[in-house]
């Protein structure tokens, strides 16, 4: 098996997790968005999206996912770590993976109104900033956009 081919395996499998995650989400009446922070193939953070119960406009899956990982690894910097969430990260989002120094973000579906990545802004890429974080997009692209779809679907 190549190295790309375990990578793609191992990239499906955290992102299931996520989408675990983004189920729950949808359960407690969040937008279904989840989010898992991996490090050497082990889970240290994951969350889902619970801005409407915390009443907390920043309670994004990938925020409450590096806090829980910075806890986990009492650090902020989380090196080396890969984040795995079901849509692309919004601008607020790509700050904290910056700040945080994530190494790999792998996003499932595209958000066209305010995704940060590729959709409206390219934050990750912006030669600006000191710290860089690869991009893999549109790992299990289809099973995160359809949760979305149902979730909204349902609400309308």
């Amino acid at each position: 098996m190549t190295q790309s081919t375990q990578q793609e395996k191992i990239d499906i499998a955290f992102m299931r997790q996520a989408l675990v995650l983004a189920e729950k989400a949808a359960q407690a009446k969040e937008v279904p968005v989840g989010a898992v922070v991996v490090v050497n193939n082990s889970v240290i953070g994951e969350s889902y999206n619970q801005t409407i119960s915390a009443c907390d406009p920043s309670a994004h899956a990938e925020v409450l996912a590096l806090r829980h990982a910075a806890k986990q690894v009492s650090n902020h910097r989380l090196l080396e770590s890969t984040l795995y969430v079901t849509l692309e990260p919004c601008l607020m989002c790509c700050g904290c993976l910056l700040h945080a120094r994530v190494a790999r973000v792998v996003y499932g579906a595209r958000e066209p109104r305010t995704g940060a990545v590729v959709s409206v802004n390219e934050a990750l890429a912006d030669p600006a900033v000191m710290h860089h974080v690869s991009v893999t997009e549109g790992v299990l692209a289809d099973e995160s956009q359809a949760l979305l779809k149902q979730f909204f679907k349902q609400r309308r």
